[in-house]
């Protein structure tokens, strides 16, 4: 609707043509457009909240203490570089601001566009509480809210604090305002102010899911920027990363060139912005806004897709569609195996019971199942109960063992540089009468008592090693499957130590009977030696018939 008036005179008359009526009532008309000012998004796909509804719940269920992280927009930057006046931009409400850290605690802003409502209706959150907010005094109730969770004065929490937004025309969006990035503390700060912000935005922005919305300032060089640093040491590609270039009107020249040049490699792009200053509505902050952008001889050389506050919700609005689309299915898949895991140990939780037959039955129960799982792990070299613990997997280690028992015995050099020149000397303190070159039985019995005492620890070492692994694997198994069972750990525990105790002191004194067998007499258990014993004397009987018949030949063969 156009319209313009005047006096009355001859020359009045109305004209209408379709939707538009004018009035002329004079020579000169002036025309006033009359028109209500236009949201910061237009029009927001309608799938994009229900799936933003999904992950506030999931993050309302405090999953992400479970280690299943959600995708998140997370709002960084350097001390007073405007990260509060971005968001009051972008929700249309005003936020604590002021010198020093305004922002103490993680502050959750959760945008929900509405065109029904005719009031905005926000509600505060935390500490199990939900608050509903005045609008106009929202930014005092966030300061109560934080006094509450991190204690009067200037120090941080981590604990949560949610500002939900409901309200026409502000995109469909949820963000994570953290603490402004100070060197120095001040006056009432903890020293250590700065790796305690520090440790809370890194743990944020470290996840490939979250999205870091790095607010810079005009005024300052962007390689300078701490949160410059921070964001490139999890994010080197910059793919994750928006910049929002704010105070574009304090320092325009050289701006173009840094959003432009992209020296700090920012993979989502630049947005320049101007905030509400003083007293100013926000509309008349956006009109402002297009008009800088739009007549400033410098900042309106800087492409319209990278200026102003409804680019930067609308880009918002995309990339958090975007990433939470692409995160979503994996999302629940994570969701579902920590499902299929907690069932798993819900069903191995004891049952009531109230009987001498029903608690036989369950310990009957833990002990085949002790006893399978011993046998997968020690006779058949199965691990799928323990994949990530390799103590468990017990054929490689006996292996080990095996190999460091052989190792300590080839240690002992047996193969000398002076070969047979021991057995050489005892023949020559040993002459006699008797046959030249023969080394008596008694010289004989003293060199190898020599070499077994050489060698008489190691196997009872041997022995120790492998029994005191057992007993670590079989106490394991056991207390797995005991587990549901307290009472019952104990005990058990003891009667397998008794029974590994027990057995380990049986092997050791047959290993000490072997050893002392061979201290006495030549006599060896060595397997290669009784095997080739044996095949020789399964042809004895060959060859004495062979021997003793002379109509035979005199060749033989034997092996």
């Amino acid at each position: 609707m156009v319209r313009t008036t005047s006096k009355p005179s001859e020359q009045q008359k109305t004209v209408d043509s379709s939707s538009q009526s004018l009035e002329v009532v004079d020579q000169k008309p002036q025309f006033a457009v009359i028109a209500p000012p236009p949201p910061i998004v237009a029009s927001v796909n309608d799938r994009i909240r229900p799936l933003l509804d999904c992950v506030d719940r999931l993050r309302h269920l405090n999953i992400m203490q479970e280690g299943i992280q959600l995708p998140t927009i997370v709002v960084v930057g350097d001390q007073s570089s405007g990260k509060s006046s971005v968001l009051e931009s972008l929700a249309g409400i005003s936020l604590p601001r002021g010198q020093g850290i305004c922002t103490r605690v993680p502050l959750i802003m959760k945008l929900q566009n509405d065109p029904k409502i005719t009031a905005p209706n926000l509600h505060l959150e935390y500490n199990g509480k939900s608050l509903p907010v005045d609008e106009f005094r929202v930014a005092d109730a966030i300061v109560l809210a934080t006094d509450e969770i991190a204690g009067h004065g200037k120090g941080i929490s981590n604990n949560l604090l949610t500002l939900v937004v409901k309200k026409n025309g502000v995109p469909d969006l949820t963000m994570v305002d953290l603490p402004g990035i100070t060197r120095v503390p001040v006056q009432g700060q903890p020293k250590d102010i700065y790796e305690q912000i520090s440790d809370i935005i890194m743990n944020y922005i470290a996840p490939q899911e979250s999205i870091v919305l790095n607010v810079l300032s005009a005024t300052v060089d962007f390689p300078t920027c701490e949160s410059i640093r921070m964001s490139q040491k999890v994010d080197k590609t910059g793919e994750r990363t928006l910049a929002v270039v704010t105070k574009a009107d304090k320092a325009p020249e050289g701006l173009l060139e840094k959003v432009t040049a992209d020296e700090v490699n920012i993979g989502l792009g630049y947005v320049c912005v101007r905030n509400r200053i003083g007293n100013e509505s926000y509309e008349e902050a956006r009109s402002d806004e297009a008009r800088l952008f739009s007549t400033h001889p410098l900042l309106s050389k800087i492409d319209k897709s990278m200026v102003g506050v409804p680019v930067l919700a609308q880009k918002l609005v995309r990339i958090q569609a975007t990433i939470i689309s692409k995160c979503l299915p994996e999302i629940v898949r994570k969701i579902n195996d920590k499902l299929a895991l907690n069932l798993t140990e819900l069903n191995r939780l004891p049952l009531h019971l109230s009987s001498v037959a029903e608690a036989l039955t369950a310990f009957m129960r833990i002990l085949s199942s002790s006893k399978d799982s011993l046998k997968k792990i020690l006779i058949r070299g199965e691990f799928d109960e323990y994949p990530e613990e390799k103590e468990m997997h017990c054929t490689a280690r006996l292996v080990e063992v095996l190999d460091k028992y052989s190792s300590d015995l080839h240690s002992k050099n047996f193969e000398k540089e002076d070969f047979l020149m021991e057995e050489i000397l005892a023949l020559q303190e040993t002459k006699g009468i008797g046959l030249p070159n023969f080394l008596p039985r008694s010289v004989f019995l003293n060199l190898l008592q020599k070499r077994i005492k050489e060698i008489a620890a190691t196997p009872e070492d041997f022995v120790g090693r492998l029994w005191n692994y057992i007993e670590r694997i079989v106490i394991k198994v056991l207390m797995y499957h005991c587990d549901n069972y307290p009472q019952l750990q104990s005990s058990t525990r003891r009667a397998a130590q008794n029974l590994i105790a027990k057995k380990k002191d049986e092997s050791v004194d047959w290993v000490r009977d072997i050893i002392g067998m061979e201290m006495q007499t030549d006599y060896t258990c060595n397997p290669d030696y009784l095997g080739t014993y044996s095949k020789l004397i399964a042809q004895q009987n060959a060859f004495m018939e062979i021997m003793n018949d002379h109509g035979k030949g005199s060749v033989m063969n034997l092996e």
